[in-house]
C-alpha cells in the first residue's frame, strides 16, 4: 500500500498538478493539507474519476485538510480533540479495511507558530501536545496507525540547509523539536529517517529569495509510523522534482510504500 502525504497550498490552483501526480504516482492514500476551501467547493470530480474515494475537513480560504483514498472509509473524523474552542481545520483522521486488517491514517496540518513571540506559539505547543495524548491513545491499539502530513517541524541539523538561519522560527525552535522526539519516543518512527540519514532530504522550498534553484530547503512534511506501519516499511521517498513544475506549491509530496500482505 502506497500513502502520501501533500501540502498542495491550495487544491483548486494546483488540481492539475494533482492529478498529474496521482496518475504517476498511484498513490492508494493520499493526505493532503492546505486545500484552502470548503467542503463544498472541493474538486471532487476529477480526483474521483481516479478511482479515490474523497473526504474533506475545509475551511474558506485557510488550512484544510482532506484524504483520498482507493479503499472505502470505514469511519472518519475531523478536529482533534483536545481544544473545543479550536476551530481550525488541520486534522483528519480515517479508517480503511484491507485484506488483512484495517489502517488508522491521521492527516495533520499543525500550526507554524510564528512569530514565536506572539500567541501564535504558544496555540502550536498546545495542538503538539494535543496530538501527543492522541498518539498515546492510538497507539494503545494493535492497528498500524501513521501520522501523515505538514507538521511544520524541522527535527534536526541536517533537516534545514543552514540551522543557524532558523535558529529563532518557531519551526526549529528547541521546545518545538522536543515536542516532535516525544512523539518520537512514544514508539513512532519517521518513515524517511528509517530509510535513510543522509541530509538535505528537503519537503519545503520556500517562494522567496530563489530558494528552489538555491536549494535552500527545509524537511518539514512527515510521516510517522506505529511499531505495526514501521515493521512494514518497504520504501520511502520525497517527490522533489513536483517542486520545479511551473506554479508549484512550495512543498512536495513525500510517500511510503508499506506491505499489508
Amino acid at each position: 500500500m502506497r500513502i502520501a502525504t501533500w501540502n498542495v497550498n491550495s487544491v483548486r490552483q494546483r488540481l492539475d498538478h494533482l492529478l498529474t501526480w496521482l496518475k504517476e504516482r498511484s498513490p492508494d492514500i493520499v493526505c493532503l493539507q492546505e486545500i484552502k476551501c470548503v467542503d463544498e467547493a472541493f474538486p471532487r470530480e476529477p480526483i474521483e474519476a481516479l478511482g479515490y474515494n474523497v473526504v474533506t475537513h475545509g475551511q474558506k480560504t485557510f488550512n484544510g485538510v482532506a484524504l483520498l483514498s482507493k479503499y472505502r472509509f470505514d469511519e472518519t473524523t475531523p478536529r482533534l480533540d483536545g481544544d473545543a474552542e479550536d476551530l481550525h481545520a488541520r486534522f483528519l483522521e480515517g479508517v480503511v479495511s484491507h485484506a488483512n486488517g484495517t489502517l488508522r491514517i491521521a492527516c495533520l496540518y499543525l500550526p507554524n507558530g510564528n512569530p514565536p513571540e506572539t500567541d501564535k506559539y504558544p496555540y502550536k505547543i498546545k495542538w503538539m501536545d494535543r496530538l501527543i495524548q492522541y498518539s498515546k491513545e492510538r497507539l494503545k491499539g494493535e492497528q498500524p496507525l501513521v501520522l501523515a502530513g505538514d507538521f511544520n517541524v524541522i527535527p534536526a541539523n541536517g533537516d534545514v540547509y543552514n540551522p543557524a538561519a532558523w535558529a529563532n522560527d518557531a519551526l526549529f525552535l528547541p521546545k518545538t523539536r522536543e515536542r516532535f522526539r516525544t512523539l518520537l519516543n512514544l514508539g513512532l518512527t519517521d518513515a524517511i529517517r528509517a530509510v535513510s540519514d543522509q541530509p538535505g532530504q528537503y519537503t519545503f522550498w520556500d517562494y522567496q529569495a530563489g530558494a528552489w534553484p538555491k536549494n535552500n530547503g527545509i524537511r518539514i512534511d512527515h510521516l510517522l509510523l506505529s511499531p505495526q506501519a514501521s515493521d512494514r516499511l518497504l520504501d520511502a521517498g520525497i517527490d522533489r522534482y513536483v517542486r520545479g513544475w511551473e506554479k508549484a506549491s512550495d512543498h512536495v509530496p513525500v510517500w511510503i510504500d508499506l506491505d499489508l500482505n
